[in-house]
């Protein structure tokens, strides 16, 4: 039997299908039950048989703290993919960031343990890597620093440190950091705001750059790690470097409507945050840009995926093609 954590979201969706097309048994945990309706809708994009898919899986209802209930999820399960996570870049978030993602994923190992799992498969983030001192790629031996670091990626490494320590107590273990995952059916959080953004006739793009990935490469790669004999290794899954004008420009065309055509300049940047903050301070609603998120689009990374794709043999699908679906699809329900 084999458990999904975070069977609800954009990656687990998709993982659940990925394992229930291989005609495995799956277990998948949720918090709330409308989001289900988003896990049936994933699996109708690739396939006329997604209710029959759907009544496959073994759903649990447990929260990343609720130690009952997560044993009862542990029951007979061998294999762990554990994608449960709170994104979020607000510094107010930051108490509960630490609990649902770094006790969070404690909890997780410590019953990995206690249970006997075969092996832990833990979706990371490139947000937990180190920083490029030089300018060349980041890998993953690039050491991690808290500088300028946002409270998400502080959240993700640590983690990861839980992780990694339950490799120490003899927990087989590995770990993907993706980069920024592109795929369809979330459009209100996330990537899908790309989308949305474009969809509403987007004027302006960030600077920056960052790694980019297809939701179904990643899940493949989850499915392959897992499998694999391959042990406490951690890997980039990226598929291409690219700035955030080109993947806006390619959705923005996709969509056939006009690129948008306007940098925000650094100084527009330093302004909007701290606009942003004043908004905050005055409504308490949560923060859209703050001074780490702008030092992040002033100072991009582009990211290694070598060790992933030759360890796996594997070739990434093209990021083109991956939007144009993902596009596809945003105009079908819009």
């Amino acid at each position: 039997m084999i458990l999904v954590t975070g069977g609800t979201g954009l990656i687990g969706s998709h993982l659940l299908l990925e394992l229930l097309r291989k005609n495995l048994e799956v277990k998948a945990i949720y918090r709330n039950q409308s989001n289900l309706k988003q896990v049936l809708k994933v699996f109708g994009y690739y396939t006329s048989n997604a209710q029959e898919y759907f009544d496959k899986i073994i759903w649990v209802k447990a929260d990343l703290n609720d130690i009952p209930a997560l044993e009862n999820a542990f029951e007979n399960v061998h294999q762990l993919y554990h994608c449960a996570a709170l994104i979020s870049f607000d510094p107010n978030d930051f108490k509960r960031l630490q609990k649902i993602n770094k006790v969070g994923t404690e909890n997780i190992v410590n019953l990995s343990l206690a249970f006997k799992i075969d092996k832990l498969c833990y979706l990371s983030s490139i947000a937990a890597l180190g920083r490029s001192q030089n300018g060349g790629l980041v890998d993953e031996d690039t050491d991690f620093n808290d500088s300028y670091s946002n409270v998400y990626a502080l959240s993700k490494y640590q983690a990861e440190m839980e992780v990694w320590r339950g490799a120490q107590e003899g927990l087989n273990i590995c770990i993907l950091n993706p980069g920024v995952v592109l795929g369809p059916g979330f459009w209100n959080n996330g990537s899908g705001l790309f989308f949305t953004s474009v969809s509403k006739k987007l004027r302006y793009y960030p600077p920056g750059a960052t790694g980019f990935v297809g939701v179904k490469d990643l899940c493949r790669l989850m499915v392959k790690a897992m499998n694999s004999s391959i042990k406490n290794e951690r890997f980039i899954v990226i598929s291409k470097n690219m700035s955030y004008k080109e993947v806006l420009n390619l959705i923005a065309l996709a969509m056939g409507l006009k690129p948008p055509g306007k940098k925000l300049k650094n100084w527009q940047l330093q302004t909007l945050w701290r606009l942003d903050w004043v908004r905050h301070f005055i409504t308490r609603q949560k923060r859209k840009l703050t001074q780490n998120t702008v030092f992040s689009l002033n100072n991009p990374q582009s990211y290694n995926n070598e060790k992933v794709s030759v360890t796996y043999n594997y070739s990434f699908e093209s990021v083109e093609d991956w939007i144009a679906f993902c596009c596809q699809k945003f105009k079908e329900e819009n």
